[in-house]
Order: structure tokens, then C-alpha cells, then sequence
């Protein structure tokens, strides 16, 4: 499993003109799984996420978790994450999980994050998505399971 994680202002997710995820600020989270991921993948990294002091304190230390400020996920299904580009022009996915396997675990993966006490929003797995978002830092982190 491999996320993108960039904290974040407002953000939103359209499908087709219409919103389908929205949030005022907290962590946009590009997610990629491939075919090894589990169950246990998206645990470790819902937890790990929820966890993460990537939001400054008095002082301006990154010491506070996303609960801690009132922030919210937008969670978006990306399997572009995993294109190998090492030979040739286009990339290859063969690295990305197929959607059968790939869109349970990344709705599981919602799941943990809702378990961890996040409020979750989402994109629509495998549209063609506009994502919007103010990157706020900018801080951009990559999370991943392996």
C-alpha cells in the first residue's frame, strides 16, 4: 500500500461536475494498493496516519494530530501510484491491484481510518476524478505499508 498524503485547506473530490467528498482542512490521501496488500496493510496504515503530528503547536513544532485541529480525510483511490516507469515511455500497472481486489480493501481502509475517530470523505473509485485542494505548507508525506 502506498498513500500520498498532503495536508490541506479545503479540498474536494467532483465526479462529473457533481462533489462527491468534501472537507474544510485535514490530509487529501492519494491511495494506491497493490496485489500483495491486506487486510492488516490498511490497518497499519489508518493507524499510522491517525496518528501522525503533522500540525503545529503554539510554538510552531509539528506536534498536533489531525484529531487534535478539527481535521478531516478525503480519501482518493489511485492506482497510478503504483505505474512503473523505469523502461519505455508509457508507464506499466501491473504493480496496482485489479479493481476487484483493490477497491474492498481501500473501502476497509476507509473503515480504519472512521475506526481511528476521523471523519472520512471519498472520491468514487475508479472515475475519472477532479480533485481540488489548497496544500497547506505545503507538507506532503508518503505512507506505505511494506
Amino acid at each position: 500500500m502506498r498513500v500520498v498524503l498532503q495536508r490541506s485547506g479545503p479540498a474536494s473530490v467532483r465526479v462529473d461536475g457533481e462533489v462527491t467528498g468534501s472537507i474544510e482542512k485535514g490530509y487529501v490521501l492519494l491511495v494506491g494498493i497493490t496485489h500483495t496488500d491486506t487486510e492488516a496493510d490498511m490497518e497499519y496504515v489508518a493507524k499510522k496516519i491517525a496518528g501522525l503530528r503533522l500540525w503545529e503547536d503554539e510554538e510552531g513544532k509539528m506536534n498536533r494530530a489531525i484529531e487534535e485541529v478539527g481535521g478531516a480525510i478525503l480519501s482518493v483511490s489511485q492506482f497510478t501510484l503504483y505505474g512503473d516507469v523505469r523502461k519505455g515511455r508509457r508507464p506499466s500497472f501491473i504493480e496496482a491491484a485489479r479493481p476487484e481486489q483493490a477497491e474492498p480493501l481501500w473501502q476497509y481502509f476507509n473503515g480504519q481510518l472512521e475506526a481511528e475517530g476521523l471523519k472520512v470523505e471519498t472520491g468514487v473509485f475508479g472515475a475519472m476524478m477532479d480533485v481540488e485542494l489548497i496544500n497547506d505548507g505545503p507538507v506532503t508525506i508518503i505512507v506505505e505499508s511494506k
